[in-house]
């Protein structure tokens, strides 16, 4: 007891010095963007050195964590079901709770719970392959529950649901962008009642069809919209009603069939970044308009070869991009142009990033699956800062709270805290 009596002392103590970073309630961080609030973050740790706690995760599961003050969730597969776990930030567990029947993984670096939850501060939202979308309140209790798949249409992607729900002011989204019928609906928080349910069908060859990203949820001339990406196009929606604002094609001219895309788009000011073709383009799309955009909206097109991001998602800041490729090459961007500022290998390994890139307090923080972050200095000149070696199989995208990073490993949650 006077253990978990200290460590609740030292987290208190922290959450007084960075209270104003206390949430992440979505895979991306706070603003969807991979930028985390807040300093004071450590840059250097390993399994022996600045771990505040850990905790054992039961079964598997590829899913960033979220938190919303004392609570942090996180979704996992178990004894052939899904389950969503609460912690409090002293890593003991409050709750678990079994939300249906677990679908279970094809690829090795994939399960059944690959979506991450999101959370608006009262309810969670967690979603699985098997299709289960379920809302619950923060002390576990089911407040809906409902499954896309026997409701509106079978999946039909050739691998493993990725995509994480989004939360507008009023409604919980999720996009099914595959080789079938595709769509984008909307449920009402509360009740799970379908508010809208729109549908997004391109024409695009075998994979291209099928999208793992997730979409992003941004504000344009005071009215929410949600970009997502997949079959091909990009394509802006009214949050209010899922009718289509704009969209821009021809980003497969040359039809290949396999052009499926897993990392997401990105949101700033004026511009939306969109990896593409797995990850052998980018480009820089404008935000207004209306309509067929194709022509007039796209400020830059990058046609990337060696430093391909596949499935990391950028980083996206007022005047730069940043991202890792798959295979380690770290790479600045001006964001008005698409110009490279710098690009450097991070170190040639066997074993390549899968998770995304955050931006906070000045430096870059990369993670690789063999569980290794790498921390740059973000600035106009490459600067490795630190490597940290966890020695786990590592997928999620650490998450950044009041001075701490917690780090999901296939196996466990580590607190990083110095």
């Amino acid at each position: 007891m006077w253990l978990k009596s200290l460590v609740l002392f030292l987290l208190t103590i922290a959450f007084s010095d960075f209270a104003e970073a206390g949430n992440w309630p979505h895979w991306r961080g706070p603003h969807l963007n991979g930028i985390a609030d807040g300093k004071g973050y450590p840059t250097e740790w390993g399994l022996e050195k600045n771990i505040l706690w850990k905790t054992d995760i039961p079964g598997y599961g590829c899913s960033t964590p979220v938190v919303w003050k004392d609570s942090i969730f996180l979704t996992t597969n178990t004894d052939g079901k899904n389950w969503l776990y609460c912690l409090n930030r002293a890593g003991e567990k409050q709750w678990q709770k079994e939300l249906g029947k677990e679908r279970t993984g094809k690829h090795k670096k994939a399960s059944g719970a690959n979506p991450s939850p999101v959370t608006d501060g009262k309810h969670v939202y967690a979603y699985y392959k098997s299709g289960d979308l379920t809302c619950l309140d923060f002390s576990g209790k089911i407040l809906w529950k409902t499954n896309l798949q026997e409701r509106f249409a079978k999946d039909t992607l050739w691998f493993d649901l990725g995509t994480s729900p989004v939360l507008t002011k009023k409604y919980v989204v999720v996009a099914c962008i595959q080789s079938g019928p595709s769509y984008l609906v909307a449920f009402e928080k509360e009740t799970g009642d379908v508010a809208w349910k729109e549908d997004r069908i391109f024409k695009a060859p075998e994979e291209a069809n099928q999208t793992y990203s997730s979409p992003i949820v941004y504000e344009e001339n005071g009215q929410e919209r949600i970009v997502t990406l997949g079959a091909d196009h990009v394509t802006s929606h009214n949050a209010e009603d899922g009718k289509l604002i704009w969209k821009i094609g021809e980003m497969n001219p040359d039809e290949d069939g396999y052009f499926r895309s897993i990392s997401s788009p990105v949101v700033s000011k004026e511009l939306v970044v969109i990896p593409y073709s797995r990850g052998q383009t980018m480009r820089a799309i404008k935000r207004g308009g209306s309509g067929d955009v194709t022509e007039n909206n796209v400020e830059w097109l990058l046609k990337i070869k060696k430093e391909t991001a596949d499935i990391p998602t950028p980083i996206v800041t007022n005047d730069r991009v940043y991202y890792i490729s798959d295979k380690g090459i770290m790479v600045s961007l001006n964001l008005k142009t698409g110009e490279t500022i710098w690009k450097k290998q991070v170190e040639k390994h066997r074993k390549v990033f899968s998770s995304s890139p955050t931006l906070v307090d000045g430096k870059i923080y990369a993670t690789r699956e063999d569980g290794t972050t790498f921390v740059f200095k973000a600035g106009d000149e490459y600067e490795l800062l630190a490597r940290n070696e966890m020695k786990e199989f590592t997928i999620a995208t650490p998450v950044f709270v009041d001075g701490q990073i917690l780090f999901r490993t296939s196996t466990q949650l580590f607190c990083i805290h110095k």
